[in-house]
């Protein structure tokens, strides 16, 4: 069996230096575009594989980079995991994943423990993770670089990337509204997450400028899981006035309020409309496929790990402290599907289920 290239393999076959080669595997700044090319192609050829430990204690750096989540949609960290890992990847890092519970009393040794093991270049934080001020003066503790997906408020201390919900929420109910939906109920995400609050803002502010009155029947609490989307469909579709159009806070809601409707033996869109949020995989793929709103979670995760990594200032080096003061807004899209049709407005009950 032949043995493995090493770096001075390719340093001798690109006619570079071994430093050269050493730049281009840590993807720092200062080699020439051609060279770096050179030496990939080499590095390809020959099978060149360089040790994480030799790259790390070269660096000063663990090539990692931590994600670390609380929510019970998986969709949404599914999204974000994948759009971090390729980044990851494409970047010469690793992304390690972590579940921590919001609540855990001993959330900060969690985190503690976490870095301590790890050693992390730095870490990207989804909701409500990202606004819990423990794991924040943890990883100030630790002098951990951090990137907030989705906080409450820009951060000073923290650089932060997402989208605006409350003109999402407005966009997608003012689309109900201009197909004639007055009755037009809302499915609000878990408390304590912030963009269920932002939603429900645009939601309040579309309904308001069209001169709709708000009302409380029509508003029911969920928590970004399916089955309280079933449930919250079963309570806004047995009511003598049911709506006519039902806007749930993320997908896996609407999905549940879709399967409702076809157990209470409504069409859809037909009898009754149904909107989501997210644009997960599974939107596309149901029927009707649900209109929603597509919230760029690759994009995010992406632009999170070139915060951290620092590209702006030489590909793979991490900035100490982040890139605190850089805030991104990244744009959304509103996806039409066959979930949604004009109002027919049909003053009959809902059948109970069977």
């Amino acid at each position: 069996m032949p043995k493995p290239a090493t770096i001075i393999d390719v340093a001798r076959e690109a006619g570079v230096s071994i430093k050269t080669v050493s730049r281009v595997v840590n993807r720092e700044a200062g080699v020439h575009a051609e060279t770096r090319e050179q030496v990939e192609r080499v590095m390809a050829r020959l099978n060149y594989r360089p040790k994480q430990s030799a790259r790390s204690l070269a660096g000063g750096r663990s090539f990692l980079i931590g994600l670390l989540y609380y929510d019970p949609s998986a969709a949404f960290v599914g999204g974000v995991q994948q759009g971090a890992t390729l980044r990851c990847r494409e970047a010469g890092y690793h992304l390690v994943v972590e579940s921590l519970h919001n609540d855990a009393p001993d959330l900060p040794m969690q985190v503690d423990r976490m870095v301590s093991a790890l050693r992390p270049d730095g870490m990207i934080l989804t909701p409500p993770l990202c606004d819990n001020p423990q794991v924040l003066q943890a990883l100030r503790d630790s002098q951990t670089p951090c990137v907030l997906i989705s906080p409450a408020a820009d951060n000073p201390e923290h650089p932060s990337v997402r989208m605006d919900d409350v003109h999402a929420a407005e966009e997608i109910t003012n689309l109900l509204i201009s197909l004639g939906h007055q009755r037009i109920a809302i499915i609000k995400g878990a408390r304590d997450q912030v963009a269920s609050k932002r939603r429900y803002q645009g939601y309040a502010a579309a309904l308001k400028a069209h001169g709709i009155a708000l009302d409380k029947d029509m508003v029911v609490q969920g928590d970004f899981t399916f089955p309280t989307g079933v449930e919250a469909a079963y309570q806004l579709l047995s009511r003598r006035q049911r709506p006519t159009a039902v806007f749930a806070s993320n997908d896996e809601m609407a999905l549940g309020v879709l399967v409702a409707a076809q157990r209470l033996g409504l069409e859809v869109p037909g009898d009754l409309s149904i909107a989501g949020f997210d644009d997960t995989p599974a939107a596309a793929r149901v029927w009707p496929p649900l209109t929603t709103v597509r919230q760029p979670m690759d994009e995010m995760a992406r632009a999170a790990v070139d915060l951290l990594v620092g590209t702006r200032g030489g590909e793979g080096a991490a900035q100490e402290g982040g890139a605190g003061g850089q805030h991104r807004v990244l744009k959304h899209e509103l996806i039409v599907r066959d979930s949604t049709a004009a109002s027919v407005d049909k003053p009959t009950r809902a059948r109970k289920a069977s």
